[in-house]
């Protein structure tokens, strides 16, 4: 057995295990951690198939910058994770059905994919499987309504992330966009009259203390 294939077992173990503890860790946090362990794994497996570019995509996009933002999100909602057990069982039925589906999806496309690859030749299919050129050609034209529609759901997601953590909360500092377009030039500045400080007399005062203080002190000290 060759060196590679040892890795590549290796790399897809671990992924393997650090994906099921995404979904059964019980701390969102440490699901987030196995999430980024399964990212390192699968860019290694990338690396194995002479796809450097994917490789390193992964690990500066989604472990460098989505896992940081999940991480975050994940903090900013302080999630109740007691509540969130409640009524598990409810809905197991309907994440199963869910789950079976999505399954089902990807082994048809997956299926798919393994006729093409067995038809086309080996060396076409590996020569540009990591290429900037190839991948920004298919993306642009043969894929380019699926990038489009993934950019609206990650917008999407976005929205929703702001909108759920400006909560009306006490400890939240937030700002009602109508109130700030509805504001006056009186609301924002107010004129206070005041006396007009003379600085002659100030300076006369000062000088007034300084020399009874003096004085004060030659009587003490004759």
């Amino acid at each position: 057995m060759e060196f590679t294939t040892v890795l590549f077992y290796v790399f897809s173990a671990i992924m393997i295990v650090a994906g099921l503890r995404v979904i059964t860790a019980k701390n969102p946090v440490h699901a987030a951690l196995f999430l980024v362990l399964a990212f390192f794994n699968a860019a290694g497996i990338w690396m194995l198939l002479k796809a450097e570019f994917l490789a390193i995509v992964l690990v500066l996009v989604y472990v460098g910058a989505v896992m940081v933002l999940f991480l975050f999100v994940v903090m900013m909602l302080d999630i109740n994770i007691d509540r969130m057990r409640e009524g598990f069982w409810g809905y197991l039925p309907l994440a199963s059905g869910i789950g079976a589906l999505v399954v089902l999806e990807m082994a048809a496309v997956l299926w798919r994919g393994f006729l093409g690859t067995a038809e086309a030749p080996a060396e076409a299919a590996v020569g540009h499987i990591g290429g900037t050129r190839e991948l920004g050609r298919l993306i642009y034209t043969q894929y380019i309504y699926g990038f489009e529609i993934a950019g609206l759901i990650l917008l999407v997601a976005i929205i929703a992330a702001v909108a759920l953590t400006l909560r009306k909360r006490k400890d939240t500092k937030a700002i009602d966009p109508a109130l700030a377009v509805r504001v006056k030039r009186n609301d924002r500045l107010r004129i206070v009259k005041m006396q007009t400080i003379d600085q002659k007399a100030i300076d006369a005062a000062a000088v007034a203390a300084a020399a009874a203080k003096a004085e004060a002190a030659n009587k003490e000290n004759p």
